[in-house]
């Protein structure tokens, strides 16, 4: 049986002899970020990817964010570890019910988080992530209403700190909502010095006993510059690993799920679908690809540029 050093050494191999690039999500497992070549969260993924000058780009990360790679770059080869990477927030905002809300809201300016599909991008105005969203709303004039989709929780957060008033969809992220007020609580009595930090996607009662609210990044910096010692993390627990890489002295607790599971965590089943053997047989392989129509690129491109070009 191959070991964990043996497929690193194989995707190395690859890698140089097919000019791949591999891109990872802070979500993935441990030896997926060791090995890749760059590794962050959302925003900072979609900025690489329009970067990117290699012939092949491996997105170890979940299906949107490698539709996203294709988009910025619609002549390199983009391939997935799993097509089965999904996400419960682009899976619960079909394009045709979008399509449909939208038509109650003509004159709405459409902002949508970059957690849901290429077809719902071909509806939006301009995409936002948890790092640039509150950035996206300011630069839309004030009297323009909005629609905000798919993301129910991080839209009442921007309501709350923009002042703006926006019509949301009813979606959310099952990770994010899965965290127990009761037992953070209980979990904080325990630590009464650390710093309980959030994304912005968890819940409303999550976010208001908070200390820090923030994207994947956004924390990670955080707990980096803070001089506190001791942070409950409520995020996908993926990102403990670079967090604690960046603060080997400093302790890292997960924020506690409300399911009795084997971490007492909040992970994405999505995100962990993905596995360093997968990833070595799709380079191998350069397969499951990425494929887009034409028409589609043209149309999610602008609202991705117009992301981009705020940052």
């Amino acid at each position: 049986m191959e070991t964990i050093t043996d497929l690193k050494e194989k995707i190395l191999a690859l890698k140089k002899e097919k000019n791949a690039v591999i891109l990872a999500h802070y979500y993935q497992e441990e030896a997926i970020q060791e090995i890749a070549d760059f590794v962050g969260d959302s925003l900072e993924l979609s900025r690489k990817a329009s970067q990117v000058e290699a012939d092949i780009i491996v997105f170890a990360g979940v299906y949107f964010m490698a539709e996203t790679a294709k988009i910025v770059n619609p002549n390199k080869k983009v391939i997935i570890p799993d097509v089965n990477a999904g996400c419960s927030l682009a899976d619960g905002c079909p394009p045709d019910e979008f399509k449909a809300f939208l038509e109650k809201y003509p004159n709405h300016t459409v902002v949508t988080y970059i957690n849901c599909t290429a077809e719902v991008k071909t509806l939006t105005d301009i995409v936002c992530t948890s790092s640039n969203a509150k950035k996206v709303i300011a630069s839309i004039p004030e009297d323009q209403p909005i629609v905000f989709a798919p993301d129910k929780n991080l839209g009442r957060y921007l309501i709350a700190e923009t002042g703006r008033d926006m019509v949301l969809w009813e979606g959310s992220c099952i990770v994010h909502e899965a965290f127990s007020l009761e037992k953070l609580i209980d979990l904080f009595k325990k630590h009464p010095t650390a710093t309980i930090i959030a994304h912005p996607e968890s819940e409303t009662h999550i976010l208001k006993v908070a200390h820090y609210i923030g994207s994947t990044s956004g924390m990670l910096n955080h707990v980096k510059n803070s001089t506190n010692n001791t942070f409950i993390v409520a995020t996908e627990a993926g990102i403990l690993h670079q967090m604690q890489l960046d603060n080997p002295t400093k302790t890292l607790i997960p924020a506690p799920s409300k399911e009795d599971n084997t971490c007492a965590c909040s992970e994405c089943a999505f995100m962990k679908v993905n596995t360093l053997e997968k990833l070595y047989q799709c380079l191998q392989d350069e397969s499951p690809e990425v494929h887009l129509d034409n028409g589609i690129i043209k149309k999610t491109l602008l609202p991705i540029q117009r992301m981009l070009a705020l940052n």
